[in-house]
């Protein structure tokens, strides 16, 4: 056999000894890509305990919480109660007006002219806007607009109006005329309905 012969056949060898080789190797580095993906993949749903296992779960007031919406309740219950006695007293000054004397303190007396007088008798009548029926209707609205509607704070707007209605008569000197006692009653009656209506029960 020649040497080109020999040399030949040798470069052929080392031609496909390098390919298996490199091929080999190529196989190899797959074959690892391929085991640390799965191993990857598997840490992902291998199941860790949480670090608070075990650890009751505690739950905290949150006192500042409370501490507005009993700030709220209270504004909103001195509001109704100043409203009312502003109401009231209103509703007597304007009784009084219609029969001609003025008195929110006592012995104090005022002549009024006939023009105010004959504004005062229209506003305390029936349907008027002094009267029983817009007064009352009023003193409710506000106490639902101030509560939003909660069912739940209808005696504690009640208590507000009754201590806003004892404001009127220690403002006016004692007992407020006959309009403001029958717009009580009036008050009192709807608080009653609403109570009723949302199915409570009335400490009237």
């Amino acid at each position: 056999m020649s040497v080109n012969g020999v040399t030949g056949a040798t470069s052929t060898y080392d031609a496909a000894y390098l390919a298996n080789q490199t091929a080999n190797t190529k196989a190899a580095e797959e074959n690892s890509e391929a085991k640390a993906s799965e191993k990857k993949d598997d840490k992902g749903v291998v199941y860790e305990a949480s670090k608070d296992a075990g650890t009751k779960k505690t739950y905290t007031q949150n006192t500042s919480l409370v501490n507005k919406m009993k700030a709220d309740a209270e504004a909103h219950t001195q509001q109704l109660q100043n409203i009312v006695q502003q109401l009231m007293t209103k509703q007597g000054q304007t009784f009084n007006n219609a029969n001609g004397i003025w008195s929110i303190l006592a012995g104090g007396n005022l002549k009024v002219d006939p023009a105010t007088q004959a504004q005062a008798q229209k506003d305390i009548a029936e349907d008027g806007y002094w009267g029983v029926k817009q007064t009352s209707d009023r003193i409710i609205d506000f106490a639902t607009a101030l509560t939003g509607g909660d069912p739940s704070k209808i005696e504690e707007m009640r208590e507000a109006f009754k201590k806003g209605y004892k404001q009127a008569e220690k403002t006016w000197g004692g007992q407020l005329p006959d309009i403001s006692q029958r717009t009580y009653d009036a008050v009192m009656e709807k608080f009653d309905k609403m109570a009723e209506e949302a199915g409570l029960t009335t400490s009237n």
